[in-house]
């Protein structure tokens, strides 16, 4: 049975949109719904390889986990990677196109269109109903010009929308009722009712807040959700990376459980890649951004960047760069991933012009002997892998690889991993990069740390060296995930009036 198409717009950034189609994904999932999650265009410096070796943003890849999917490019054709103030990578169903300020983008947009309904298209082929995410604030009005993702695309898709609004941080009339009065006559036509997101208490004291929205917009509120606080599922933009660090506070916790810290780079990528080790009852996990937060951690991660160059200046400036190097000195764990692999090494060379003016060279943090070329070409693979060293030796791996440089060892140490396949094929040789005593490590695997055998084995063995207890995991990480999603289908089928919701997209 085909539905029309379903779409959740926003009164602002980080009011629940993506969680919302998540959930939803996974609510006609169980009711044996062909459903598939689509956003024409992300901007997110988190991202995914698909099993053909596309790249898409994780928050797409979560709605199609959800809704038992396979991620793929059709499902976000558009993917804007900011690697200045002023400029993106411009990646489009899942190839890079090149880097373009915000002037040369919007000058794009008539090819842009063309591939966004490609690929909403071919999805809605092979679909029952397609839910679609908006981006940012619904009634952004020096943008609506511009819009390929919000009312503009509701239109092409003729989908029925709802406006989410977020009642935790204030203002949720102006959310609802001035968002509506912006709109014009045939957007309104299109927005059918209103969600409420993150209410604390008893959802029966905004009665009457529900009747005002009704009342100045003759438009339903089908539902007022929770806050779940206590909902674990990958978010993507830097506002929950920010939620994520104030959540943790300053300083170490005073137990025993293993203390690990990530570098909060200006420019970093991908730090979902450590989302299965917050949810290690062992571990305690640090966003850190001062020099004296990395004292005491047993291990320091430096993650991925979008900008190796400019956050390896960032470190120099900012003193973590010594503070780093005399942790490793004083014995402490350092594990690289990407960027921060290629900012551990000697040496960082940029001769196209990749980051920044062609010729570009910084020295490296000099933790690791090996040397980074920056590459004109982007490596973007799926990769089966085993562990060499350690504790973890002989662990399987399934990981993937975005970065854009050539990373070669000139100098002691072994590698971390043996490859087995990419993307799916037979491809055998060597990865990464550590030192001959292990304490420091790189590598350009992404996402190594959900495979649960690895993960385990190698916090157990910094644990055991490091004097410190580590209480193991009951579950996989990829458990963890599908009774999330179950919690969330729960949570909405309790708040949500999906009767209506189902009326309104059915053909």
């Amino acid at each position: 049975m085909k539905f029309r198409p379903l779409m959740v717009l926003g009164s602002g950034s980080d009011v629940g949109k993506s969680i919302l189609v998540a959930g939803l994904c996974r609510v006609f999932a169980q009711e044996g719904v062909k459903v598939a999650p689509f956003k024409a265009q992300n901007m997110a410096l988190n991202s995914f390889i698909t099993a053909d070796g596309g790249e898409m943003g994780r928050a797409q890849v979560v709605q199609a986990r959800a809704a038992g999917l396979d991620p793929h490019v059709d499902m976000n054709p558009i993917l804007l990677k900011p690697s200045s103030d002023v400029g993106s990578q411009v990646i489009v169903q899942g190839r890079v196109l090149g880097n373009f300020s915000a002037r040369d983008y919007y000058r794009l947009k008539p090819r842009l269109l063309r591939r966004v309904m490609e690929s909403f298209r071919r999805l809605a082929a092979r679909s029952e109903l397609i839910i679609l995410e908006g981006a940012g604030s619904a009634v952004e009005l020096n943008l609506k010009a511009h819009d390929l993702v919000n009312f503009a695309m509701a239109r092409r898709a003729d989908a029925q929308v709802l406006l989410v609004a977020d009642i935790e941080r204030g203002g949720v009339f102006a959310a609802t009722i001035g968002a509506f009065h912006l709109l014009t006559p045939a957007e309104r036509r299109r927005l059918r009712g209103f969600i409420i997101n993150k209410f604390r208490g008893d959802p029966a004291l905004f009665a009457e807040g529900v009747e005002i929205i009704a009342r100045r917009t003759r438009r339903p509120v089908l539902g007022v959700l929770p806050y779940l606080s206590d909902l674990a599922l990958p978010e993507e933009d830097s506002v929950a990376l920010a939620r994520k660090r104030a959540a943790a506070g300053r300083g170490w916790p005073d137990d025993d459980r293993l203390r690990v810290g990530v570098i909060r780079l200006p420019h970093i990528s991908n730090y979902t890649d450590f989302d299965p080790l917050e949810r290690e009852p062992g571990v305690a996990l640090r966003y850190l951004e001062a020099p004296e937060e990395l004292e005491e951690a047993d291990l320091i991660i430096l993650p991925g960047s979008k900008n190796t160059l400019a956050d390896l200046a960032y470190l120099r400036e900012t003193g973590l760069a010594r503070q780093l190097t005399a942790f490793a000195q004083a014995g402490g764990h350092v594990l690289g991933v990407c960027g921060g692999y290629q900012m551990l090494g000697l040496e960082v060379y940029d001769p196209l012009g990749v980051e920044g003016p062609p010729g570009q060279k910084a020295p490296g943090l000099g933790l690791l002997p090996v040397r980074t070329t920056m590459a004109g070409e982007k490596t973007m693979t799926q990769v089966e892998a085993r562990a060499l060293t350690g504790e973890a030796r002989g662990a399987a791996v399934t990981a993937y690889e975005i970065h854009m440089g050539v990373t070669e060892a000139q100098g002691p140490g072994t590698p971390l991993f043996a490859l087995v396949a990419v993307n799916g094929r037979p491809a055998p040789g060597l990865e990464g990069w550590q030192s001959p005593d292990g304490r420091i490590a790189g590598t350009y695997l992404h996402g190594l740390f959900d495979s649960d055998g690895f993960r385990r084995a190698y916090l157990a063995g910094l644990a055991r060296e490091r004097g410190r207890r580590l209480t193991p995991g009951s579950d996989s990480f990829q458990a963890f995930q599908e009774e999330q999603f179950n919690r969330l289908a729960d949570a909405l089928r309790q708040h949500l009036d999906l009767g209506a919701i189902r009326e309104m997209i059915r053909k």
